[in-house]
């Protein structure tokens, strides 16, 4: 028992010693789940009348091992609430994650119960890769901690995620691990040379194939010309401080006055954070608002040139239209609020983007009402605290010229397949804008800027990213980081980009992976409960 603890505590170590932002330990991603398969195998070949049990628990605590020295910043994002709020708080990410996961592991025992140790190991990498959608898609979506993300920092040796997206990098580092467990497995059974031999070619195949692959691609990519001018903007306006301490017209100022340190007569896009217009503006009546129109007036000069800003906006409505809709209490009236990116440019046209994978809690209490007990202590999370609505698509905003932009803001930019909607849509480049501010400078920041990189990949688009208070960054389409400006400085960075409008086979298939191993997983999980209802009594 001592022992497997101790090998499910190794591979949560090695698993974070991984992870992004941590540079040159990636590969430990190809050895860090070994211990873990060596724990449960131990505990499917001992005596226990209640291995399913072990091996949930022991699976749930390597995991959450690794998963809270990855996300640690997510306490650090909360503790001005008080520490009998945060801590509590903090462990719904640090566990939900490590539950699903060890639930996955203790499918993997029951289906291998009914099958075969092979057979059971594909079955695990099914169940494991639909543990990772469900993470993605349901009301408490916390995808941060997906396998295929490890490669963030190392993007050089996944150039092949424009095929797969991050789920490729779950079934390699899968592959790569199981082949090694057998091996080690394979020295305490009767495992003939040959049989041992035929492993070893395997794991080193399917290590050296990919990243032989992958770094073929990345030094041999050529970017199509065709060049325009972008400005990033960092205003590094206090989260705490830009909702009432500092007056809204003065952050447009600064917004503006750094814009222009920059700006050129061939300047196509400005682009500013998250929430830069600090106010909450009625989207039918925009174009008459004070600070619209002084964004509108710095356009004079850049005639061509496009603004694309985050705000806080709302829709009015006489009747209940949607299911977000707030009721405004002595009216007939109801609003729903979003967080949104708006274009602002040279003439009456505004398009408008809500953002749609809403933070569980900050911005979208989940599973509705069940849960609005929680909601006070959820605004210390970081953004404007409330219901937000969003749309059903993924949406492309357009500057006077037709280019067309992937508006990403900070959360969604983890979802590969919701921005690479956005580009099969007509988006020419990708323009995330986030506010990273809450998390205060931890590696939080890191790691959301090298998940950028993985879109840049998928995509085969540039990156343009807009934080706060950093970091920001241009990310070419090899997923380089050709630009990027320091944390909590205020700053602005330009770079001549090159626009792109073909297709990646992962923008015209998106998560074809993924939904391929959920449907095999619920036919695993239909076996096992025939199994249940229908037991072999020789077992």
């Amino acid at each position: 028992m001592k022992k497997n603890i101790l090998l499910s505590l190794l591979s949560g170590l090695l698993l974070w010693l991984a992870w992004p932002p941590m540079h040159y330990t990636t590969v430990f991603l190809f050895v860090g789940l070994v211990p873990m398969l060596v724990a449960i195998e131990n505990i499917i070949q001992s005596t226990s009348k209640t291995k399913g049990k072990l091996i949930f628990g022991t699976t749930f605590l390597g995991f959450f091992v690794w998963n809270t020295l990855s996300i640690y910043w997510v306490y650090n994002s909360i503790k001005t609430a008080g520490t009998f709020v945060a801590i509590p708080v903090s462990f719904i990410p640090y566990s939900l994650g490590p539950l699903l996961m060890a639930t996955a592991c203790w499918l993997y025992y029951r289906f291998r119960l009914i099958t075969n140790r092979n057979k059971g190991l594909i079955g695990l990498v099914c169940f494991w890769m639909a543990y990772e959608y469900l993470h993605q898609t349901w009301d408490l979506s916390f995808p941060w901690m997906t396998l295929g993300n490890g490669f963030a920092v190392t993007h050089q040796w996944v150039q092949w995620y424009e095929y797969t997206g991050v789920y490729g990098g779950t079934i390699w580092i899968w592959t790569i691990n199981i082949l090694l467990f057998l091996i080690y497995t394979g020295f305490s059974e009767a495992q003939t040379k040959q049989r041992r031999q035929q492993l070893i070619i395997a794991v080193t195949a399917a290590f050296i194939l990919p990243l032989s692959l992958s770094l073929y691609k990345y030094y041999n990519y050529t970017e199509q010309r065709d060049p325009s001018n972008i400005v990033v903007v960092q205003p590094n306006i206090d989260p705490y401080s830009k909702y009432g301490d500092i007056p809204v017209y003065q952050q447009i100022q600064t917004l503006t006055h750094l814009s222009d340190s920059l700006g050129q007569v061939n300047t196509e896009f400005f682009i500013w954070p998250e929430t830069a217009i600090a106010e909450t503006i009625n989207e039918d009546q925009i174009r008459t608002n004070n600070y619209f129109l002084q964004a509108q007036h710095f356009l004079n000069k850049y005639k061509n040139g496009t603004i694309i800003t985050g705000a806080e906006t709302q829709k009015y409505f006489t009747t209940r239209k949607t299911n977000t809709a707030t009721a405004i209490q002595g009216t007939d009236e109801f609003y729903d609020s979003y967080n949104t990116a708006l274009t602002i440019e040279n003439s009456a046209e505004v398009h408008f983007y809500h953002k749609s994978k809403l933070v569980p809690g900050v911005e979208a209490l989940p599973f509705g009402n069940s849960l609005s007990f929680l909601k006070p202590a959820f605004q210390y999370l970081g953004g404007a605290t409330g219901s937000y609505a969003g749309q059903k698509e993924p949406g492309v905003l357009y500057a006077q010229s037709g280019i067309g932009a992937a508006p990403v803001i900070c959360y969604e930019s983890i979802w590969g397949e919701w921005v690479a909607r956005s580009v099969r849509s007509g988006a020419q480049f990708i323009a995330i804008i986030t506010n990273d501010g809450w998390w205060e400078n931890t590696s939080g920041k890191d790691q959301h800027l090298d998940y950028a990189k993985l879109r840049a990949i998928e995509t085969r688009r540039w990156v343009c990213r807009s934080a706060n208070t950093g970091i920001s960054a241009f990310i070419n389409q090899r997923g380089d980081i050709v630009q990027q400006t320091k944390w909590w400085v205020r700053t602005a960075i330009k770079q001549d980009i090159n626009l792109n409008s073909d297709l990646t086979f992962y923008v015209k298939y998106g998560d074809y992976l993924p939904k391929t191993a959920s449907f095999l997983a619920l036919i695993g999980m239909m076996f096992i409960l025939v199994r249940v209802r229908r037991p072999n009594p020789s077992r």
